[in-house]
């Protein structure tokens, strides 16, 4: 087995027996749960980016999007509609952004496939993040280095 497949196998075991989100999940920690069913559980942000930050998290430990199952990654999503519907009416907000980090680089602190619903209000500072314009060339080369990955 290559380093890094043994590698990222010792960090899925490590913090499933660790992870902040499944002791969460096993009600080890307390936290505000505003939805739960036998896949999912949804909780407060216990830093909020805005009042209503909700997480999604699935109840299988999963380091992150790309290890997580198409079934589970569903659920979350069709439950994310709901969430986010009722959040955006509990705390009156203009909108919301849902995001998922993806490993440190993108800003994933724990280990555990999550999505964030974060609601939005006219005026309230955030900001969206900064576009960088590309050559044409650049654009196409990129293009075709996705798509050969896709084959």
């Amino acid at each position: 087995m290559n380093d890094c497949i043994q590698q990222k196998s010792m960090i899925s075991e490590q913090t499933s027996k660790t992870c902040l989100f499944c002791k969460i999940i096993k009600k080890e920690i307390p936290s505000d749960i505003v939805y739960e069913n036998d896949k999912i559980v949804a909780f407060l942000d216990i830093r909020q980016i805005n009042p209503g930050h909700v997480l999604v998290v699935p109840k299988e430990h999963h380091i992150d999007l790309l290890e997580t199952p198409d079934h589970i990654l569903s659920e979350m999503m069709t439950k994310t509609k709901k969430l986010a519907n009722a959040v955006m009416k509990g705390v009156k907000a203009d909108g919301f952004c849902i995001g998922i980090n993806t490993r440190p680089a993108s800003g994933q602190v724990v280990m555990h496939t999550h999505l964030h619903i974060i609601p939005r209000f006219k005026g309230d500072g955030l900001r969206h993040w900064p576009g960088k314009e590309l050559s044409k060339e650049d654009m196409q080369k990129i293009k075709k280095d996705i798509q050969a990955q896709l084959q």
